[in-house]
């Protein structure tokens, strides 16, 4: 099938910038960054501290460079993490924490990656030399494996007074923050407050082609540069790819409701077909996962089918599959591949 006429679910990461965000990058004004001389990534790290709420922030590559900075800019080695299994910064940053940081990792009881102050109050280690140390806990809003799932701010609250209480630090992975917050209506100030530190990413949803940000109190964000520089992550005349994210910034947020409204249609659909186990109801932003029966093959097998139509997801899990919506993937488009797979499930 030609390559114009594929829908591509796999991930809001193959989004491609747009024409207009192509010539604010051709045209942004450089220097160099390491001398603090960039003035487009000046700006965007203004941009994000005015957002997010924060006293400073750094531009670095990716998001799991996001998360890995913040944790080694906070923590000893010995220390522990308190974060749901589910968790990026767990499960797709490979095992970085522990490489990088020294850190272990003390698992939440959650409901899809969300969890609560009295969830992390069971999991801090007592102060016994045996143990490690419980320093920071780590939310990830949205939850990617949690079908998206918007962390409810009560949430946030309780385990932020379980943390002054304790001592522990907060950070956020808000890669998706964006989406949270078109979802829920609030500010990003809402969710933020309740973090030392927060990540951003712009090469999701926002279509930018490269890039987050963490934000934090000036004290730690400085940390994060040496940590980014320790990684290797620094950069030079980056304003050209901070445009790109101080476009998508100014242009790209609001429109993320019309990617929730696509994934909602598209899990009403899916829902109806044989041997899909998928609730529509938890579809909250622009990420659906669904179960397949063994009647239907693995996971990989329906994926496969589906590649062959024209439509692309991913099998994350023997049984399971997940798409995302973008904003490469029309309200059309949504149509289309839902006319693709209904026939390819005999439903047309």
């Amino acid at each position: 099938m030609p390559n114009s006429d594929v829908i591509d679910f796999r991930s809001d990461t193959v989004t491609k910038p747009t024409p207009e965000m192509r010539r604010a990058m051709a045209e942004a004004e450089v220097g160099d960054d390491i001398f603090g001389e960039d003035p487009t990534v000046n700006r965007l790290e203004e941009k994000v501290c005015e957002m997010l709420g924060k006293e400073a922030a750094v531009y670095v590559t990716s998001g799991s460079q996001a998360n890995q900075v913040a944790i080694r800019s906070q923590t000893q080695p010995g220390d522990e993490l308190i974060g749901s299994e589910a968790s990026h910064f767990y499960r797709y940053e490979t095992g970085a924490a522990a490489v990088l940081s020294g850190c272990s990792v003390s698992f939440v009881r959650d409901d899809r990656g969300v969890f609560t102050g009295e969830d992390v109050l069971a999991c801090i280690r007592p102060p016994d030399q045996h143990y490690p140390i419980s320093r920071m806990v780590i939310c990830e809003n949205t939850q990617n494996r949690g079908c998206g799932k918007v962390w409810p701010v009560e949430a946030m609250a309780s385990i932020r007074r379980v943390a002054d209480e304790k001592g522990l630090i907060m950070h956020m992975d808000g890669a998706r923050l964006w989406n949270a917050c078109v979802a829920s209506g609030l500010r990003p100030t809402d969710y933020t407050r309740y973090f030392e530190t927060v990540s951003v990413c712009f090469s999701k949803g926002l279509g930018a082609p490269i890039g987050s940000a963490v934000a934090g109190p000036k004290a730690v964000i400085a940390r994060a540069r040496r940590a980014r520089k320790m990684l290797g992550g620094a950069m030079r005349q980056a304003g050209i790819i901070a445009a790109g994210a101080l476009y998508a910034l100014e242009h790209n947020i609001d429109r993320l409701a019309e990617d929730h409204a696509n994934a909602r249609r598209l899990a009403e659909a899916l829902a109806e077909l044989p041997g899909i186990q998928l609730d529509p109801a938890i579809v909250e932003t622009n990420i659906l996962l669904f179960d397949v029966d063994p009647s239907l093959g693995t996971a990989q097998d329906v994926v496969d089918k589906m590649d062959a139509v024209g439509v692309k997801m991913l099998a994350v899990a023997p049984q399971r599959v997940r798409g995302l919506t973008h904003l490469n993937v029309s309200s059309a488009q949504t149509d289309e591949a839902i006319v693709r797979v209904r026939g390819l499930f005999g439903k047309g």
